[in-house]
């Protein structure tokens, strides 16, 4: 059965989420454990391609193509995987996906919310990249801080 480890941060961005996530990874590697790492982004853009680099920091492109957060790239080199953009999850994806549920009429006229809507989504694609994987273990990195408003689905 995969184990999901999930790496926060307090009240400072940017404080090296990614590089401590890359090492857990690392140290249970060396156990002999495999591992994939998703990034979750809570901001509400789809992807990292069109934000100012000077403003959020460099786009990391993936091989399958994916504009993401720079941390893909520490995750690929540390534990020398190759991962797909699927393992970068933003705010805007989820909302994208659950608004394009709700035209096609997959949620029976139902009021979308929040919860439970949202954060199903979140879990299923969390669980799809563990599917994906056929790993031992996921760590997830949550991006931003504890206090943004827009993180709070995804700790829900």
């Amino acid at each position: 059965m995969v184990k999901f480890i999930f790496v926060t941060g307090g009240v400072l961005s940017s404080v090296g989420k990614g590089i401590v996530t890359s090492s857990i990874g690392k140290m249970l590697q060396t156990r002999g454990f495999k591992v994939t790492v998703i990034k979750i982004d809570p901001y509400v853009n789809v992807d990292a391609g069109t934000m100012n680099p000077y403003i959020h920091g460099e786009v990391y492109v993936t091989d399958d193509g994916g504009e993401t957060d720079l941390d893909l790239g520490w995750y690929e080199r540390f534990l020398n995987l190759n991962l797909p953009k699927e393992n970068n999850i933003t705010t805007g994806q989820i909302y994208q996906a659950v608004i394009g549920k709700e035209r096609k009429g997959d949620f029976l006229g139902r009021c979308v919310q929040i919860v439970p809507h949202v954060t199903d989504e979140i879990k299923h694609r969390i669980r799809l990249v563990a599917k994906r994987s056929d790993v031992d273990v996921v760590l997830t990195e949550c991006g931003g801080t504890v206090g943004d408003i827009e993180g709070l689905p995804f700790l829900e």
